[in-house]
């Protein structure tokens, strides 16, 4: 089962011009998105793109999700997530926008296989 905690309701804009930024910010697609993607699809995986995860409520959107492995994968913007690189560290692991598609997309496939006996 996929654990998933709601964050709430998302907070009110600090101004007129953040509320302009957030309403132009794409949600789905962005460029390190579509790079992990397309390396996720070379490999033979196939996945769906910007859904709600199971049992979560549908504010909460994931990037791709493995749905026969049960991996919800987010593609995180450094700054706006504050990856270890840029100060505060996330409290699951995520994929960041500086990673190297393939490097990503390897990650999964090891984490897919089972380790050899």
């Amino acid at each position: 089962m996929y654990r998933y905690v709601d964050p709430g309701s998302a907070p009110a804009a600090t101004s007129e011009a953040t509320s302009k930024v957030m309403r132009r910010t794409r949600r789905s697609g962005t460029a390190p998105e579509m790079a992990v993607r397309r390396a996720l699809h070379r490999r033979g995986l196939r996945y769906l793109v910007d859904v709600a995860a199971p049992g979560t409520n549908r504010r909460r959107r994931v990037d791709v999700l493995l749905r026969g492995a049960r991996i919800a994968l987010f593609v995180d913007g450094c700054f706006w997530h504050s990856c270890p690189e840029h100060g505060q560290l996330p409290k699951a692991n995520r994929v960041w926008e500086r990673e190297d598609p393939d490097d990503v997309a390897d990650r999964i496939l090891a984490f897919l296989r089972p380790p050899p006996a």
